[in-house]
C-alpha cells in the first residue's frame, strides 16, 4: 500500500504514516463530513434559527491552526449571516478578553478545536461568559471527548463532533484543519445543500486532481536547496497562506524558515526578506477583481532580488504572468465561492511540507527533534 506515492513500509519506518494517510484521506473524510452535517441539519438549524436573531456578534476562535479557520472564513459567514463576524485567535482572547468582549454584547462563539484539550480553548469560553451579557457557543471539535467538548456553558450551545477519522495522530493537523473548515461552511448554508453540495464536489475533484496530477512535481520541488519560504493568499485564502507556512515550519522542524501575507501588504515591507534561497508560492483567488491585484504583485517581483523558484497556484489561466511551476485546478461549473478555494488548495502547502520533512530525513509524524512542538500544547498556565 502506497500513500502519497511512498510505501507503507517506508513511511511507518521513517514515522512518517499517519502524517501521509491523514493527508491522502481527506477527500473520503469530506464526503463523510458532508453526511454527516446533513444528518445533523434538523438541529443544527433549529440551534442557528433560536440563536443567530439575538447575537450581535460572531467570533470565530481556536489556538494555532484551529485560529486559522476563522480568518479563511470571517467574511464568508459575514456575508451569509447579516452579523459583524471576527476571527480572533483564543490566545489573544485569554490575554486580552475586555478587549473583545463587552457587557453590553450577545454573542455566538465558534471554537474550532481538534483536541479540545489546549488550555486556551475551555478558558475562552468561561471568560466569554464572565464578560459578556450573554455567550452562545457552536463547538466543532473531533474530539467528542475533550475539554471543550465536554464543558458546561451558560446559554445554548450546540456542538458538533466531526468523524474519528478526522482526530488526526500526526503533530501537524491535516484533516481535522480542512474537515473543520468544511463543517462551518456546510453549517453557515444549512438549509442550501442544493446551492453547496456542487461546491463539495468540486473541492474533492480538486484534491484528487493535486494527488493525481501534481504531487510527483511538488516532490521534485521539494528536492530544491530552498531554506525560506513565503505564501501568499488574497481573502479566504490569507488563512491558507498562513496555515501554508506553519505546516512547512513544523513539519521541517523549523529549518525552512516561512512567512506569510498577502499580495497588497508583501509590498510594504515584508518582500525584504526574498533571496535566492527562497522559495514562493502564490494561491491565487478566483474572483477577478482581487485577481487584478495579485497578478500586479507577482510581475513586480521582478524588482529586487530574485526568488528561487516560484509557484502559482490557481483556478484560472494566467496567460501574462510565468512561473518556474503553475498548478491550474479544475474550474467551477456552478456559481464561484472563494471560502472553498481554501479547503482544497491548503493541500499543496500540506505536500511542501511533508515531502520537504522527508527530503530533510525528519519523522513528518513528529518532527521536532527537541520537543520545542507537541501534538496538544503543554506548559500554558491559565490565570
Amino acid at each position: 500500500m502506497k500513500y502519497l506515492g511512498i510505501d507503507e513500509t517506508v513511511l511507518k519506518k521513517r514515522n512518517g504514516i499517519f502524517t501521509a494517510r491523514e493527508i491522502a484521506g481527506q477527500p473520503v473524510l469530506w464526503s463523510t463530513i458532508r453526511d454527516k452535517v446533513s444528518e445533523e441539519k434538523v438541529q443544527i438549524a433549529s440551534f442557528l434559527d433560536e440563536v443567530l436573531p439575538k447575537v450581535d456578534t460572531i467570533i470565530l476562535t481556536g489556538a494555532g491552526t484551529s485560529a486559522f479557520i476563522g480568518l479563511s472564513l470571517s467574511g464568508e459567514i459575514q456575508r451569509k449571516t447579516g452579523v459583524t463576524t471576527l476571527s480572533v485567535a483564543t490566545t489573544h482572547l485569554v490575554s486580552h478578553p475586555e478587549d473583545y468582549f463587552r457587557k453590553t454584547s450577545s454573542i455566538l462563539l465558534i471554537s474550532f478545536a481538534r483536541s479540545g484539550n489546549s488550555p486556551e480553548s475551555v478558558a475562552t469560553l468561561r471568560l466569554a461568559d464572565r464578560y459578556c451579557h450573554t455567550c452562545y457557543n457552536l463547538v466543532i471539535t473531533c474530539n467528542e471527548t475533550g475539554k471543550l467538548a465536554e464543558y458546561k456553558v451558560k446559554n445554548e450551545r450546540y456542538s458538533f463532533i466531526l468523524p474519528a477519522e478526522a482526530n488526526d495522530q500526526s503533530l501537524a493537523m491535516t484533516g481535522s484543519y480542512t474537515g473543520m473548515m468544511l463543517t462551518a461552511l456546510l453549517i453557515n448554508t444549512i438549509n442550501q445543500p442544493e446551492a453547496v453540495n456542487p461546491l463539495v464536489d468540486h473541492a474533492i475533484t480538486c484534491a484528487n486532481t493535486i494527488f493525481k496530477k501534481y504531487s510527483n512535481e511538488l516532490k521534485r520541488i521539494t528536492d530544491l536547496p530552498f531554506k525560506r519560504a513565503i505564501f501568499l493568499g488574497s481573502g479566504p485564502q490569507f488563512g491558507t497562506a498562513m496555515e501554508s507556512h506553519l505546516k512547512l515550519q513544523e513539519l521541517t522542524d523549523g529549518q525552512v524558515i516561512c512567512k506569510y501575507d498577502s499580495y497588497l501588504g508583501f509590498r510594504h515591507g515584508p518582500k525584504a526578506v526574498v533571496d535566492e534561497e527562497t522559495l514562493m508560492v502564490y494561491y491565487f483567488s478566483n474572483n477577478q477583481d482581487v485577481l487584478r491585484y495579485e497578478k500586479d504583485l507577482v510581475k513586480g517581483m521582478d524588482q529586487g532580488k530574485k526568488p528561487l523558484f516560484q509557484i502559482g497556484i490557481s483556478e484560472v489561466e494566467l496567460k501574462d504572468i510565468s512561473f518556474d511551476a503553475h498548478f491550474q485546478l479544475p474550474k467551477i461549473n456552478s456559481a464561484g465561492n472563494e471560502a472553498f478555494l481554501a479547503v482544497s488548495n491548503i493541500l499543496f502547502g500540506q505536500l511542501l511540507a511533508f515531502y520537504k520533512s522527508m527530503q530533510l530525513g525528519l519523522s513528518p509524524d513528529s518532527p521536532s527533534s527537541s520537543k520545542a512542538i507537541s501534538r496538544v500544547v503543554e506548559g500554558v498556565t491559565i490565570y
